[in-house]
């Protein structure tokens, strides 16, 4: 199975963005590419149901056919970890029900990028973060990380806690999240691609139609990202796989 686990160093790093233009840009190249956010946290309630802004968003870009329900079996209301939000409505999250969802969505997808929820270490249920979720899948991880202050040290100790755990990084992206990025954003890119036991890609330029529109999504990916090696290497999947 080829794809990616995409997690973040916080949340609103972009997690949602650098799988949606990823999804755009190997859809546009031919790859048969699925979508999953299995949990899903915050959703809005739109004529009585959870709207799971971020699955759609992935859904969307990706232009797949699958259900919502397999694209994200699980949507809480509240904007807390997927455990807390689970918790105050009365449910638990079952690993099973996520991973009978996979096995649907890797059958009819050559190529899949699934987004985690928060960081690495954001609960599931007690005893189960996302990082089990990851290895249970068996996909290496895109760690999306911000540029600006701190990001040094947040990077660093999600990709060494995620290699202590067994899992492999395939790279860091970089998400500029303002369309001014300054000097101390520059720094902490340079420090990064010094720093970082693995490949650093980015940053990705500010770019809200890059959110919703499949072709911009696309373009900002081919300009920014190195996809022929994404494709060839150990995650990837060749075009009209």
């Amino acid at each position: 199975m080829t794809g990616l686990f995409i997690t973040g160093t916080d949340t609103g790093v972009g997690k949602t963005f650098a799988a949606g233009i990823l999804a755009a840009a190997l859809r546009r190249r031919g790859v048969n590419v699925g979508v999953m956010k299995p949990v899903e946290t915050g959703c809005p309630v739109v004529d009585g149901g959870l709207q799971p802004l971020d699955a759609l968003a992935l859904q969307r870009l990706a232009a797949v056919a699958d259900d919502l329900a397999l694209i994200n079996p699980y949507r809480f209301v509240a904007p807390l970890s997927p455990w807390q939000a689970a918790q105050q409505v009365g449910r638990s999250i079952k690993r099973s029900r996520i991973l009978s969802a996979w096995r649907t969505l890797q059958a009819r997808h050559a190529f899949m990028l699934v987004e985690g929820a928060g960081g690495l270490l954001v609960p599931l249920r007690p005893g189960t973060c996302m990082a089990d979720l990851a290895l249970s899948l068996g996909l290496p991880l895109l760690v999306v990380a911000r540029t600006t202050l701190g990001t040094i040290n947040h990077t660093l100790l999600t990709v060494q806690a995620a290699e202590a755990r067994g899992l492999r990084v395939a790279a860091v992206l970089l998400n500029h999240l303002t369309g001014q990025p300054g000097v101390q954003e520059q720094a902490g890119v340079e420090a990064l691609r010094h720093l970082a036991p693995v490949p650093v890609w980015g940053p990705l330029p500010f770019s809200p139609a890059a959110a919703t529109d499949p072709e911009a999504a696309a373009a900002l990916a081919e300009g920014s990202l190195p996809l022929d090696a994404l494709l060839t290497g150990p995650a990837g999947a060749g075009p009209g796989a």
